[in-house]
């Protein structure tokens, strides 16, 4: 009952409160370590590694198994092969709920291969890693909608909050590859 309740008031905010980033371009990100699930296996996530290796795309989302976040999700995994021709690697975080009658870690594992076809990582994090990064949702004690890319250098680059999820990849897809020229 209480999934169905969180998924509720995503729904209902995301239409009636716009979500804004507050951290700045130029602005130092955050540590993040989580576990993350590729293709449905748990993996170790550093945002320190990943950075070693090109820039990072890091986008919140508000839960997995909802209609937005399971588009943006397809999206991103349609997209991968541009971001990684720009450098960058991809990672969804979510502090909302999972799928109904499983675990969040379950859920992930699933939502990883039935909506990222196993082409990036996402992991959930804690509200302390929400409030880091300023992508908690008004109101509510989930993620909302807040993509970032994050230079080698873990400075911001670009930062873009809306709930709808449609121009989350065009917008970091275009972020990363003037980074690359």
């Amino acid at each position: 009952m209480k999934r169905i309740l969180v998924s509720a008031t995503i729904a209902a905010l995301g239409v009636a409160a716009p979500a804004f980033a507050a951290l700045a371009v130029g602005a130092t990100a955050p540590t993040l370590t989580a576990k993350a699930y590729v293709d449905g296996k748990a993996t170790p996530f550093s945002l320190a590694s990943a950075l070693k290796k090109g820039p990072v795309v890091l986008y919140f989302f508000p839960a997995a198994y909802t209609g937005g976040c399971n588009a943006e999700a397809k999206a991103f995994a349609e997209n991968i092969d541009k971001f990684q021709a720009a450098g960058a690697s991809v990672i969804g975080v979510t502090a909302g709920n999972g799928k109904a009658g499983t675990s969040m870690d379950q859920a992930l594992a699933d939502f990883s291969k039935e909506h990222c076809n196993g082409k990036f990582p996402v992991a959930a994090v804690n509200a302390a890693t929400v409030k880091a990064y300023d992508a908690a949702l008004a109101g509510a004690s989930v993620s909302n909608r807040t993509s970032y890319v994050i230079g080698r250098d873990g400075k911001i680059a670009f930062a873009y909050s809306a709930m709808a999820p449609q121009q989350h990849i065009t917008k970091t897809l275009e972020a990363v590859t003037a980074m690359k020229k």
